[in-house]
């Protein structure tokens, strides 16, 4: 039996599930005590301050709406403007505020305030050693076009220790022993997408090459066999997205999958891939999900959702015990989202209502 420690002091007070109004009460949407307890970050329409926080108990069932706010009543403009990351380190959590400036820090098990760190354009966040890594868009040079960076800040102190310029626009990062590999989009140029990863020493926080995969990288992850599984989301034109694979050994490109990627996954030797192409010459999304087995590097399905027809998918995230798969749906951008949980074999156990655009999904393990 797991035991559970958290000790979250906001089931008193938070908001109901649809609503923006105050409320004690929090919705139930399940009996199954054995899911892992999570939060999900809700990005928001830019410029409007609109980021929030929810919080599942999973030991009750009961989904909590918004609950930064009342949690930290002092905090002027709440967690601001456009959350694009959520991750858990030691017993901090991490949200990455992009429109903002800023990454907030709380507490795991409260999300009580703790302090922040201010980074410009901040887009991605990693850690290694006890040390944070954050991407950012911004250029050292101030022009839009410039190449962005890495920046290294302590966890205790909340301060920015020293940058490193990597590629341009720089998205997701994923750890692999000491080593850092930097997604790097240039979405900036469109005329001119970027197509590296950079790969960065830890240890003497330095870059020490970059690998060409394919224009516009978004998402990379690490497996438990030492590769690297990367997005690119391609032109919107003539190039699809795609997934490929890079060993961290060998810094290579080793293969490559014909499976679009907008967001994915990685639990045991199971990457589970949602999939929204726009394109611009149609003036659509096409819409499709996936799984690779990491360990033979193969797609194994073209579906793992039964009968369910999902918006807009965006977020997605493995319960570490029971392997359920969360999906949140941003629908138009503009309303409340939904989030979804289906069992391993996709059929669907609950949803839930969420604030605008549900993005990321951290689990208290």
């Amino acid at each position: 039996m797991r035991k559970w420690i958290f000790v979250l002091l906001v089931l008193s007070a938070c908001r109901k599930s649809g609503t923006n109004s105050s409320s004690s009460e929090a919705t139930h949407v399940t009996d199954d005590t054995n899911q892992s307890s999570f939060y999900l970050l809700n990005e928001g329409n830019m410029g409007l301050n609109q980021t929030t926080l929810d919080y599942f108990n999973g030991r009750k069932g009961d989904y909590n709406l918004n609950i930064y706010g009342e949690i930290n009543p002092t905090i002027v403009k709440e967690l601001g403007d456009v959350g694009n990351d959520l991750k858990i380190y030691g017993n901090k959590l991490y949200a990455v505020i992009n429109g903002s400036d800023r990454v907030e820090v709380m507490d795991k098990h409260t999300a009580k305030h703790l302090g922040e760190i201010s980074v410009r354009s901040c887009r991605y966040i990693s850690f290694y050693n006890g040390k944070v890594y954050v991407s950012s868009f911004a250029a050292a040079s101030g022009s839009t076009d410039g190449a962005g960076f890495i920046a290294e800040a302590d966890t205790s102190t909340f301060e920015v220790l020293r940058t490193l310029t990597v590629g341009r626009q720089p998205e997701e990062m994923a750890v692999v022993g000491s080593k850092m590999y930097v997604a790097n989009s240039g979405g900036y140029t469109s005329s001119n997408y970027d197509r590296t990863l950079s790969v960065i020493d830890l240890n003497t926080f330095t870059l020490i090459k970059t690998i060409d995969v394919a224009v516009n990288l978004h998402h990379v992850k690490a497996d438990r066999y030492g590769n690297l599984y990367v997005s690119s989301r391609g032109d919107y034109y003539n190039i699809p997205s795609k997934l490929f694979i890079v060993s961290s050994t060998t810094d290579a490109v080793t293969d490559s999958l014909n499976l679009g990627v907008s967001n994915l996954a990685i639990r045991g030797d199971s990457a589970y891939i949602i999939s929204v192409q726009w394109s611009n010459n149609t003036g659509t999304n096409t819409i499709s999900y996936g799984i690779v087995n990491v360990k033979t590097k193969s797609i194994v399905s073209n579906g793992f959702i039964q009968n369910q027809a999902l918006t807009t998918p965006y977020g997605i995230a493995v319960d570490p015990v029971t392997r359920d798969i969360l999906i949140t749906d941003v629908k138009d951008y503009l309303l409340p989202g939904t989030l979804y949980c289906f069992d391993k074999t996709g059929t669907k156990k609950w949803s839930v209502s969420t604030g605008n655009i549900p993005s990321v999904i951290t689990f208290i393990e």
